[in-house]
């Protein structure tokens, strides 16, 4: 693996040439606006990045975008990659190494979820406080490179305390709905059955989807301090759960994408 970074990150940098990052940035299904707010200097296609995963869904463009947001230099990945789509772990979870690798001393993940949680609506947004991992393995599976981080990592504070707490100051003073909650990762694509909601929600999960805490693994392996948002884009509540697309859920990312973004951006000027 670390021979397959070098290649990337040389690649990289001869596209970025003397470009810096502090921050790198993920963003989940439906929630690609935030690059607008970008001043972009450079954008590579994962396709053209030796030894990167390509996704392939149709609704993640694939793109490492370098700029400048609240005049903090970012790396924005437009287009995260799943399990579901075939790749490993170790694939899904190598442009978090490489951003590392480039300089980042901060990683901020957005995804869509459902809501397990009552009191958690459609629309509103939940900063992650912690997980529950159901998906099949971790991406630290397999020989630990040291020079990557310990062979087992703690886990007890996988979700930056101080940057939890600017971002719901942030979400206060801007007047947005956001809660905090426990984001279980579960494989999809499928979505969850009733009996599943309902177990999901029984196991102490506030939101459920598909991505996100292997990323989440790999930034705490590297010491890498991470602030993590959920869109909530549908409502898992067994005792009246309705079908849904989606088409839907991206709808609903798309409506409440502003509100994520300004919390976002006055979290990275806080940085």
């Amino acid at each position: 693996m670390l021979q397959a970074l070098n290649d990337s990150i040389k690649y990289i940098k001869q596209k970025i040439g003397d470009f810096e990052p502090e921050i790198g940035i993920v963003l989940g299904t439906g929630l690609g606006g935030l690059v607008n707010e970008i001043a972009v200097q450079h954008s590579i296609m994962y396709s053209s990045i030796p030894n990167f995963p390509i996704s392939t869904l149709e609704f993640h463009s694939g793109k490492l975008i370098f700029g400048t947001l609240k005049g903090k230099k970012v790396i924005a990945m437009q287009g995260r990659l799943h399990f579901y789509e075939g790749y490993s772990m170790q694939q899904i979870t190598f442009p978090i190494r490489a951003m590392k690798l480039l300089g980042i001393s901060y990683l901020l993940v957005s995804n869509a979820a459902g809501s397990l949680n009552p009191a958690f609506k459609k629309g509103d947004l939940m900063i992650i406080n912690d997980h529950i991992n159901l998906q099949p393995e971790s991406p630290l599976r397999g020989l630990n490179n040291q020079d990557f981080g310990p062979r087992f990592p703690d886990m007890s504070q996988p979700y930056h305390k101080a940057l939890i707490a600017k971002g719901l100051k942030i979400a206060q003073d801007e007047n947005i709905t956001c809660h905090q909650g426990v984001y279980v990762s579960v494989t999809g694509p499928n979505l969850e059955t009733k009996a599943e909601y309902k177990y999901l929600r029984i196991i102490g999960g506030d939101a459920v989807g598909m991505s996100t805490v292997p990323e989440v693994i790999v930034a705490n392996h590297m010491s890498l301090p991470v602030f993590a948002i959920s869109v909530l884009t549908d409502e898992g509540f067994p005792e009246d759960l309705q079908p849904v697309s989606v088409e839907e859920i991206i709808e609903t990312a798309a409506k409440a994408e502003p509100k994520m973004t300004k919390i976002l951006s006055q979290l990275i000027l806080s940085l």
